[in-house]
């Protein structure tokens, strides 16, 4: 009865066979390596992504709920918000929801600025004192509004530092004045840089008193009520967003004497970043899903080579079992040979994922990261699928007949 030969030596055998066949070795690889780089590169720029989208979150301030105007069925179709709610409703919040801190009312129109001749359009905002410390702004140079100039109406403006920069260049912006519409605004503060939400640049809007948009910008008579896009309410704490959300959303059906559909809504970050969650999870996974299938198609690769390779060995493979080698010997060398080719494509091919991943965070905006556990699961991954796949070929080889395979010396 044959031995079975020491694992160390079939090893050996394996690994000598694969250099001899160097050329072949390293395009069978080819596949896994681009493979095991499609995963990683695809799961980690979707991971960026996700990062991206909840650091823009994060930049809209922390326990911060935002009350809209508009329904479901609205947002839906794409129409324009209706004008539901007015600034009585963000008084009423402030006074009477126990859960809410600050509020911050706001109105925001598109306009055209104008300084010497510079011209610009962009977004402006007429807000309250508060908007400052609800949305975690901060004043880099000059200040901010005060409630006298809220009381007064008074023709002052704050502007984000891109905006400063794209207006006045490298001169000092606070003292100089800007024309919005054509009227005059002194420029009173410069923003601390805040980023973009949702595709949107915060540091090139301009802020103004929510009189003044009220009085001389928006054309909205006070007497029939201030009409909002949109306020943005501070909760007392993280745990208290739920009551507060709760607590608003009864405020307002009792005041807008709502008894089927509300005309606002109330939206949290929690609820924007579950919503994010989800569509990013989604993205990955179906990256992820891309670059499995081209570590699908290495697999095959290996296979069909595997196949080749059995059949250009027939002889030798013969000659090995007439000499005493057992079929089970046969089947362990194919297998290693497989799972080596398999294992080292799987290595580069995660080297140059873990490359492209490092790339993409530094020539793109996107924070794109990988993490360890990913990176093991897929060089996990594709040593499975060489022992997978290298199954077929190495069964064939270790049935082969002696007697038939030496016949073909």
């Amino acid at each position: 009865m044959a031995s079975k030969l020491p694992l160390r030596e079939t090893v050996g055998m394996a690994l000598s066979t694969l250099r001899a066949n160097r050329l072949r070795s390293l395009l069978t690889m080819l596949g896994i390596v681009i493979g095991n780089a499609s995963v990683i590169t695809l799961v980690g720029v979707g991971k960026g992504a996700q990062n991206l989208a909840e650091g823009q979150l994060s930049n809209l301030g922390a326990n911060v709920l935002f009350v809209v105007p508009g329904n479901n069925d609205t947002r839906r179709q794409g129409i324009d918000f209706p004008k539901t709610l007015v600034l009585e409703d963000a008084e009423a919040i402030a006074t009477q929801v126990p859960s809410v801190k600050r509020v911050a009312p706001q109105i925001t129109l598109s306009e055209v600025i104008q300084s010497g001749g510079v011209t610009s359009t962009t977004s402006v905002a007429g807000v309250t004192p508060e908007f400052l410390p609800v949305r975690q702004f901060e004043v880099a140079r000059g200040r901010f509004f005060t409630q006298a100039d809220l009381d007064s109406a008074s023709n002052e403006v704050v502007v984000g530092p891109d905006l400063a920069k794209k207006m006045f260049g490298s001169r000092p912006a606070v003292g100089k004045v800007l024309r919005i519409r054509n009227l005059p605004f002194q420029v009173i503060g410069v923003l601390e840089p805040k980023g973009a939400v949702f595709g949107q640049n915060q540091d090139e809007n301009a802020y103004i008193p929510l009189t003044t948009m009220v009085s001389q910008l928006s054309g909205r008579d006070p007497t029939y009520g201030v009409s909002l896009n949109f306020i943005s309410v501070e909760a007392r704490d993280g745990e208290s967003t739920g009551a507060a959300a709760f607590q608003i959303t009864n405020l307002l059906r009792q005041r807008h004497r709502i008894l089927r559909e509300d005309d606002f809504a109330v939206r949290s970050q929690k609820d924007a970043l579950s919503i994010v969650s989800t569509i990013t999870g989604g993205l990955t996974l179906m990256l992820a899903a891309i670059g499995a299938i081209s570590l699908l198609v290495g697999g095959i690769g290996i296979m069909n080579i595997m196949l080749v390779s059995v059949s250009e060995r027939t002889a030798e493979i013969g000659l090995r079992k007439a000499l005493g080698a057992r079929s089970g010997d046969v089947l362990l060398q194919f297998l290693v040979e497989s799972l080596v080719l398999a294992s080292l494509g799987g290595a580069l091919g995660t080297a140059l994922g873990v490359g492209a991943v490092s790339l993409v965070a530094v020539v793109t905006p996107l924070p794109a990261t990988i993490g360890a556990g990913t990176v093991l699961l897929t060089v996990g991954l594709s040593g499975s699928i060489g022992l997978f796949f290298g199954v077929v070929p190495a069964r064939r080889a270790s049935r082969l007949d002696p007697i038939v395979a030496l016949r073909s010396l």
